[in-house]
């Protein structure tokens, strides 16, 4: 096969998508997640006590109807379906169908002179809520382990023992916070699992485009057979162990110290006390990722590490975003809904103010107490009008 078409994979990707309506980062993530798809358990960072391998557990996280999740992670995943030796896993996840998964799956890459046995697939869905049951302790326990390259046994009451061989698990999923809120119990949040995700969070749309098949280029096919061409590059020619630079490794060092002994306030919740712990993961997992979308030497520059660390940083501020309903009150849930309602309208009279919400705090006391809080936070003003009458008004963004 000849060299690469693109001098950066993820950024010809970008430009590839950009005609959809999703945030950028979307895009981005779901490029990550394409990458790590075609070079499966093929690479890895040696860290002698454990290995680091890149695959993600992407997770997009959009209010219903806003953000096209799934159109946007199948931009990708039609690409690297594409790619000769991908395997693609059960859209909905039994421990049946992992098994059959892994068996259809299972493959040799030579390294070294030696053969080695693989069984990596990625799995997309456009549910989240059908690849895991939260309350599933065992498949939650057993996905915590894949994604630390761990072995897969599971036993059967009829046919012993299903013992996979290197075992590997690439996931991008989509769902909305409704669906966490109902499904995620509050001690998960922070746990083995949820530390494990990259969450990406979006509740607006980049641009508008209500007809994508005018927007796109006419040659975008050939720009579509090109990027599968980069993959299949990607896929049979990067083997083998990633290693930093020695201003990687000191870019690194000093991180890693800063990381652990200055929390940032965003961060400042028990809650992330597991994704921090595992921040160093994520960044060098991209780390890989990125240095795969450009060129075929199995180097980490201190550059990748950076660029990985500020593009897994910037998704922390909305962290928030998608756990904020986990654990909440009725009433708590519904005041949210009122400051989002009332940041939309800019102002509104007292009166519609209460027929809008009046669902949710039926007693009128109710209603005034919640008011009282949210003046009191500074997230509400109140005027009173010439003829008497009181007039709400935001005092945050929508």
């Amino acid at each position: 096969m000849a060299g690469r078409l693109f001098p950066d994979w993820i950024k010809a990707f970008q430009q590839y998508a950009s005609f959809g309506e999703a945030p950028p980062r979307m895009y981005f993530w779901t490029g990550v997640s394409a990458i790590a798809g075609a070079l499966r358990r093929h690479v890895w960072i040696d860290q002698h006590y454990f290995k680091w391998f890149p695959n993600f557990y992407i997770i997009f996280v959009a209010p219903p109807g806003v953000i096209a999740k799934t159109t946007t992670a199948d931009v990708g995943m039609d690409l690297l379906r594409r790619v000769p030796g991908v395997g693609f896993g059960p859209s909905v996840v039994t421990w049946q169908a992992l098994v059959q998964g892994f068996a259809q799956s299972a493959e040799m890459f030579e390294y070294n002179g030696e053969f080695i046995t693989q069984s990596a697939m990625t799995i997309a869905s456009g549910e989240f809520g059908n690849l895991l049951n939260p309350q599933d302790k065992e498949m939650v326990d057993m996905l915590v382990n894949l994604w630390d390259g761990k072995g897969f046994k599971k036993q059967t009451k009829h046919s012993g023992s299903d013992d996979v061989v290197n075992p590997w698990i690439n996931l991008i999923a989509c769902t909305t916070p409704d669906w966490i809120a109902g499904n995620f119990p509050e001690y998960m949040i922070g746990g083995g699992f949820t530390s494990r995700c990259v969450f990406v969070y979006g509740d607006k749309k980049n641009k508008f485009v209500a007809y994508p098949g005018i927007e796109v280029p006419r040659d975008i096919g050939k720009l579509s057979d090109e990027l599968v061409r980069d993959l299949e590059h990607i896929a049979t020619r990067l083997v083998g162990e990633y290693r930093l630079t020695p201003e990687a490794l000191e870019w690194g060092r000093v991180w890693y110290k800063e990381h652990n002994t200055h929390r940032p306030a965003h961060l400042d919740d028990s809650r992330f006390g597991g994704y921090i712990a595992r921040k160093q993961t994520h960044t060098h997992k991209l780390a890989m990722i990125l240095a795969a979308a450009q060129r075929d030497e199995l180097l980490i520059t201190a550059e990748d590490l950076q660029v990985a660390t500020e593009m897994v940083t910037d998704l922390e501020p909305e962290m928030s975003q998608v756990f904020k309903k986990i654990g909440r009150t009725d009433s708590s849930l519904a005041t949210d809904r009122f400051v989002e309602y009332l940041a939309r309208r800019g102002e509104c009279p007292y009166a519609e103010a209460y027929r809008y919400i009046h669902a949710q705090f039926p007693q009128f006391k109710e209603f005034e107490d919640m008011l009282k809080g949210l003046i009191q936070a500074g997230f509400v003003g109140l005027t009173q009008l010439p003829d008497g009458n009181f007039l709400l008004k935001s005092l945050r963004s929508a």
